[in-house]
């Protein structure tokens, strides 16, 4: 179990939180200046809270009430920043050696030089220097060092937020296999909502120094009334499939789903069978028949659990689905009432493929997300 409990003041920002999760990617998510970089640095030592506690599995690294303070380099927490931070004057296999070097000598790491190599697919670059490689390269090698120096915690501060589209899809994978191979607990920081569907088992969602929300991604996400216009495009269900067939003439994959059959503009390939898309409520249409003739890919069935009605035009509808999870759709007030919506009707949702952002979709295969840490 991973606990974080920490006051820290600044003059113009305070951070408050408190949250625990026992192992798997927890993702810090919010605006910016929420206070997700700073619980990064005090997971990390960089920063020090004025009273609280952080606890990695068995060992305390934080208890200002028994006055411990592991240093930074005793942590055992695994860092990699925006950028990277390689060492410019040293070779790519010098970079990964020098995360060895704080690696304590009396136990084995989680991974060794050759497969960390191996997992990250870095072997071709191991005698270039950082100034050679693309910006996805460096986060590759940056994540090989921090895993050399045999955390029990890996922290990703935005990794992800200085990389184009493309480099991003060439890190997401390495990080999915980070998180489902070695089961190494990971606190990723992010504002990145494709990045937190793909990764995260747990997500903690901070305002202002606080925490507003904690769970599973769907509890997180699901059903968010907007306060103002913009924030319809906020509310996010998660859907739990099976990977039942690609269509490489299309360019498609088809997944199961109790409700039916969810189509996503990608090929997930094999191996990918446990699978989780993430869908924006104004993305999803309702209809009270079965629809024919339409160029919409997805039909779900379901029933109205809920209906929110914000102080404008717009109702936010819960839609339970067989076998348990919920799909949220922002419709007009104008279209609840004409169709004559109401808990209990039966509906039928609607999701064009091309609405669906293949970056964000999961896969969680062989994912082993309850690792403990101990001392």
């Amino acid at each position: 179990m991973i606990s974080f409990v920490c006051r820290l003041a600044r003059p113009r920002f305070t951070l408050d939180a408190r949250f625990a999760f026992p192992g798997g990617c927890t993702a810090l998510f919010g605006p910016s200046g929420a206070g997700k970089s700073t619980i990064a640095k005090l997971f990390a030592g960089v920063e020090r809270p004025d009273r609280g506690r952080i606890a990695v599995g068995e060992r305390v690294l934080v208890d200002t009430e028994a006055g411990i303070s592991v240093p930074m380099h005793k942590r055992r927490v695994g860092l990699v920043f925006q950028d990277g931070q390689l060492l410019p004057h040293l070779s790519v296999r010098q970079n990964l050696a020098y995360g060895s070097y704080f690696a304590p000598r009396h136990e084995p790491g989680v991974v060794g030089f050759d497969d960390v190599v191996s997992l990250l697919g870095i072997g071709h670059l191991l005698a270039g220097r950082p100034a050679t490689l693309s910006g996805g390269e460096r986060q590759r090698v940056a994540i090989g060092r921090a895993l050399l120096a045999a955390p029990r915690l890996l922290v990703m501060d935005e990794p992800l937020a200085s990389l184009d589209a493309a480099r991003k899809e060439e890190i997401l994978p390495f990080i999915e296999r980070l998180r489902d191979e070695l089961a190494l607990p990971i606190v990723y920081v992010s504002h990145a909502l494709d990045e937190v569907a793909r990764l995260a088992t747990n997500v903690v969602m901070l305002e202002e120094g606080r925490v507003v929300a904690e769970g599973t991604p769907a509890e997180v996400f699901a059903f968010r009334t907007a306060e103002t216009a913009g924030d319809r495009f906020d509310a996010v269900s998660f859907l739990s499939a099976t990977s039942l067939r690609d269509d490489s003439e299309f360019g498609i994959s088809v997944l199961a789903h109790p409700a039916g059959e969810i189509v996503i503009p990608a090929l997930l390939g094999a191996g990918h069978r446990q699978v989780r898309v993430a869908i924006r409520a104004t993305n999803v249409s309702l209809a009270t028949e079965r629809p024919r003739n339409l160029s919409v890919r997805t039909v779900l069935a379901g029933r109205v659990r809920s209906i929110a009605s914000t102080a404008g035009p717009s109702s936010l509808v819960e839609v339970e689905l067989p076998g348990g999870d919920t799909l949220s759709a922002y419709v007009t007030r104008h279209a609840v009432a004409d169709l004559g919506l109401a808990p209990g009707s039966e509906v039928f949702a609607l999701v064009k493929a091309v609405a669906i952002d293949e970056r964000g979709v999961g896969r969680f295969d062989g994912a082993k997300t309850t690792r403990q840490s101990g001392t």
